[in-house]
């Protein structure tokens, strides 16, 4: 169970069958093009240890050019901090967020917590090719 306190909309998942709750914003603001805003939503989160909530764009909002940049963001279980959106207006024109505007939508996710040993890694026939390497 994720614990919310918040001053405005509380997160809200939409259907029976959706992975993600919306948030909403709590302020309004213009995006202009190219500019990065971190919105704020009045969200305070207590995470349970070996969680994390990750922030997601909506599609809706893709398809109008507003980006999350940092898709997925992670808000980690010690964080108690208010949740901000972080967004982009990749379009050519102005961008007007409303106070009450879903922006974003948070999902859940267990952490696999690990450690790194330093060792000789095994050859692969794939090997160190990177980016593009399958010819796409």
């Amino acid at each position: 169970m994720v614990l919310v306190k918040f001053k405005g909309i509380p997160p809200k998942k939409m259907t029976s069958g959706s992975a993600g709750f919306d948030v909403y914003s709590n302020e309004n603001t213009t995006l202009k093009p190219g500019e990065v805003k971190a919105i704020k939503t009045g969200l305070f989160l207590e995470i349970p240890h070996g969680f994390e909530v990750q922030v997601r764009p909506r599609s809706s909002l893709s398809l109008k050019k507003i980006l999350i940049p940092n898709s997925p963001g992670t808000i980690d279980s010690d964080y108690r901090g208010e949740i901000k959106i972080i967004m982009l207006n990749a379009s050519s024109d102005n961008f007007k967020i409303k106070k009450r505007d879903r922006i974003a939508q948070l999902v859940l996710n267990k952490v696999f917590h690990f450690n790194f040993k330093k060792a000789r890694l095994s050859k692969t026939k794939r090997g160190k090719k990177g980016f593009g390497h399958t010819g796409v």
